[in-house]
């Protein structure tokens, strides 16, 4: 049975929509969306439980049951404060072309600017509207859907929330591979020649501009080149222009775990009892946190995956881990942990077998010059937006990239989006 190890949830589903849409098909007519009920369940070791839904009237309804009229009435203002944010950032700074101190300088600019709230970090933005420590910590916890830290990432972050339980998180049927499985026949209906295990090793460039790459099996020529590696392993591997700045996001701990084949929510975390010590360790201390936050996907709920033969199902697990240039010990004892907080929750047994893992340094050596890091670059300021590279490789003509380590950043649908801002920067050139 096969089983996802990367993204879990999609959100933005519209994004790959418009490309089935370009591609005369449409997102309906290739996958089957899941609607898991509930998508998520919070649960904390002081007893609290919050299950959140698709559905936003149901998502407040639950908190409200859980934590109080309060807190649901918190958690609706925020949503709303987070609404206003995507609507400035959205056109701007996700859906457009890489943002550039020039063109932040004009008077429309300044006003998107100025409403996606840079000045202050997410968790301050938090703190100041939220009251409740249950609710404040799901939405600190959406920083690490960028692989950032809240207390210096931007407020601007805070748009997250908004996506995911406003606009809706969404499972695949048969899982993420699905998606890809149908993006991959959608390009070969198209003319599209795929290659898989066909690393390359060269970007070939001549007199400023790009002629082709150079793979295992021998030099391809191309007059345009689009990347979707790791940004740092392009410049200072495949260009030779030495080191790049490092990726700065944070990594993960991964493992599927067979658990016992039960109704569950699709997606659930486990909170540790101090949950802003989490930060100190993975961005003050650099180290895996001594008592982390454990997150589940359970691949029948959220995708439709089927059940091992065996009678177990998989569950994928992930610990937020620095990347491997900050690496420390002790992933066994960590596994050990992890199994012990599964089966305290009661989502595994004591004893469950840990079918697959997968540490950083794993991470790092299937994604060259990612140090393991999951977002590229992380947010940690008001400038990070301007920072992150844009999807014209600067000096090389014919040249681009594409990834979650470039504009507009990581995750399904703002890859896919960087990969229509290389195609439109490059029938731009030409």
């Amino acid at each position: 049975v096969e089983v996802d190890t990367g993204p879990s949830v999609l959100t933005m589903p519209d994004v790959f929509d418009d490309l089935f849409r370009l591609a005369g098909s449409s997102l309906a007519d290739e996958v089957e969306l899941v609607h898991p009920d509930p998508a998520f369940r919070y649960v904390w070791p002081d007893g609290a439980v919050l299950d959140l839904h698709v559905s936003l009237e149901q998502t407040l309804a639950s908190v409200g049951a859980a934590l109080g009229a309060t807190a649901a009435q918190e958690l609706s203002d925020f949503l709303a404060y987070a609404g206003r944010i995507w609507a400035a950032a959205e056109p701007r700074f996700v859906r457009g072309p890489a943002p550039s101190p020039w063109a932040m300088m004009s008077a429309s600019a300044v006003r998107d600017v100025w409403s996606i709230d840079p000045l202050r970090s997410m968790g301050s933005a938090i703190a100041a509207r939220v009251r409740d420590p249950h609710l404040r910590d799901v939405l600190l916890r959406y920083a690490t859907y960028a692989g950032s830290d809240p207390r210096v990432a931007p407020a601007t972050l805070g748009c997250i929330a908004h996506v995911e339980l406003a606009l809706g998180g969404y499972g695949v049927s048969g899982g993420i591979g699905a998606l890809v499985a149908a993006l991959v026949r959608a390009a070969t209906r198209l003319g599209v020649e795929v290659r898989l295990g066909t690393p390359v090793r060269r970007v070939v460039v001549g007199d400023g501009r790009v002629t082709g790459v150079v793979t295992d099996q021998g030099e391809l020529p191309a007059s345009v080149v689009v990347s979707n590696a790791e940004f740092a392993h392009l410049h200072a591997d495949l260009l030779a222009r030495g080191p790049a700045p490092r990726p700065t996001s944070t990594s993960g701990w991964n493992a599927i775990v067979r658990g016992p084949v039960t109704p569950r929510a699709a997606h659930t975390v486990l909170f540790p009892t101090d949950y802003p010590q989490e930060f100190v360790d993975l961005f003050d201390r650099a180290r895996v946190p001594t008592d982390p936050t454990v997150y589940v996907c359970a691949q029948r709920a959220s995708h439709h995956r089927a059940a091992w033969p065996d009678g177990t199902e998989p569950l994928f697990v992930m610990v937020n881990a620095p990347p491997t240039d900050r690496e420390t010990d002790g992933w066994d004892a960590l596994e050990q942990l992890v199994v012990a907080r599964l089966a305290a929750a009661g989502l595994a047994a004591a004893d469950a077998p840990v079918a697959w893992r997968r540490t950083p340094a794993g991470l790092a050596a299937r994604f060259p010059g990612s140090l393991g890091a999951l977002y590229g670059p992380a947010h940690d300021g008001m400038f990070a937006a301007l920072r992150r590279p844009g999807n014209r490789v600067p000096g090389v003509r014919g040249l681009y990239v594409a990834s979650g380590s470039a504009h507009p950043g990581g995750g399904l649908p703002l890859a896919a989006l960087s990969g229509r801002a290389a195609v439109a920067a490059v029938l731009e050139d030409r």
